[in-house]
């Protein structure tokens, strides 16, 4: 059984893939190719019901689309709905990083606290629609370290690391991220949902 995910980056088909390999093995994720949606929206889920809803229609597949980013407590939840475009129109991940890390840059551990918010829409060819979400709280480190995952990844220090570990996101393991993420939650959310597909 298919299923696209309506997005054109392919960080985020890889990660969908391996997070639903983890128990839909049956479910195969494809990318999608067809144009990109305004994301006019101002929530999350605005910004997922668009994209999926573009791409169901384009395909006749059942379509999931996710919109995420990073919420700092301190900032009144942004970057939020911003997060790609935090620095600018160009979806630069470095200068995003670069540029929320200055916002910080005076401010405190114990205000530093955050949490990735991932939603995911299901659109199914017939026009039924669920959204789920999934949080990832933690707090943002004074700098960036780890090469591994993308965006705000190497600045996010997830809460409940065993033994008082401090690694961020960046530093995990591509497993370790899928267990825990943001993504992984809301997908944990929609596992009965795609029951139906």
């Amino acid at each position: 059984m298919q299923v696209v995910l309506a997005t054109h980056n392919p960080h985020k088909v890889a990660e969908f893939q391996q997070i639903i390999a983890r128990t839909r093995p049956d479910l195969e994720v494809i990318g999608y190719d067809g144009p990109e949606p305004v994301e006019d929206g101002v929530t999350f889920a605005e910004n997922a019901l668009l994209k999926a809803r573009a791409a169901a229609a384009h395909t006749g597949l059942a379509a999931l689309a996710d919109d995420s980013g990073i919420c700092v407590d301190v900032l009144g939840g942004s970057p939020g709905v911003f997060s790609a475009y935090w620095a600018g129109q160009k979806k630069d991940a470095t200068a995003n990083l670069e540029l929320l890390l200055d916002q910080l840059r005076d401010i405190a551990d114990p205000h530093r606290t955050a949490h990735f918010t991932s939603t995911i829409a299901l659109v199914f060819p017939d026009g039924r629609e669920e959204v789920v979400e999934g949080l990832w709280p933690g707090r943002l480190a004074h700098a960036a370290s780890g090469s591994g995952g993308f965006g705000y990844d190497p600045i996010f220090l997830p809460d409940g690391q065993p033994d008082g570990e401090e690694r961020s996101v960046g530093e995990f393991t591509a497993e370790e991220k899928q267990a825990q993420s943001h993504r992984a939650r809301a997908f944990a959310a929609l596992i009965p949902l795609l029951a139906e597909l």
